[in-house]
């Protein structure tokens, strides 16, 4: 029995070592290919801090969220499915001014579709002494479906350099015997950070009245990058 399992043993071996002996000896083509493209953020996350400090005590933290959710529903914000308030045990801060006053704040995060209508939040808001707003994220919805198209791009585009590169040899370019896909750690989103601010601002037309600028957010470049050997016939 013993004797049975070592041939077995080292038949499984064998075939396993021809197997790599038969790849390695095999004729091949291999290319690299790259595949990229840039989108525009649809989703922008503002981080919105209220303070009366802000307001030098004139509104109270209820009350200028009552007032900024107006404001906000003005714009057609949705704010019961786009506004939420941050981590409320951390953001409902006192402010020990003297021994006797005290001065609250809050912090939201609102989601809005696009950088115009960032623009028109940060306005509206102003308007109401809400100046405290960043932006603290910007993603694509469409990032991760975008990512695999890229990765199938990039596959199609080696073969064609494979082609290209076989062609002067008058030899023909098969199936596909090994791939890879170097995109690991090189994309250029960052969805836990923050896109850079291209253009950002305010065109004064009197002392209570602000219109925003156009403004827009750096794109966010997608990458995908892939080593391919292609069998020679």
């Amino acid at each position: 029995m013993k004797k049975l399992t070592l041939v077995l043993l080292i038949f499984i071996s064998a075939k396993g070592f021809s197997q790599t002996k038969n790849f390695i000896d095999l004729p091949y083509i291999e290319t690299s290919a790259t595949a990229d493209t840039l989108l525009l953020p649809n989703r922008i996350h503002l981080n919105i801090i209220i303070s009366e400090k802000d307001t030098k005590d004139k509104y109270s933290v209820e009350e200028l969220e009552n007032l900024m959710e107006q404001k906000l529903k003005g714009l057609g914000i949705d704010t019961y499915k786009n506004l939420s308030l941050n981590d409320l045990v951390s953001n409902f801060k006192k402010y020990f001014i003297k021994e006797t006053d005290v001065l609250k704040s809050k912090s939201y995060n609102l989601v809005v579709d696009n950088a115009k209508i960032a623009g028109s939040v940060i306005s509206e808001l102003e308007t109401i002494e809400i100046s405290n707003i960043r932006v603290v994220k910007t993603e694509n919805t469409e990032y991760e479906k975008i990512k695999l198209i890229l990765k199938s791009n990039a596959i199609s585009k080696a073969k064609i350099q494979a082609e290209f590169m076989a062609k002067p040899l008058k030899q023909k370019v098969g199936n596909a015997i090994f791939i890879s896909d170097l995109t690991n750690g090189r994309n250029f989103d960052d969805s836990e950070s923050l896109q850079e601010v291209v253009v950002v601002g305010f065109a004064r037309k009197s002392k209570q009245e602000f219109k925003p600028i156009d403004i827009e957010f750096q794109k966010i470049k997608i990458e995908s990058i892939v080593n391919v050997k292609f069998k020679l016939e």
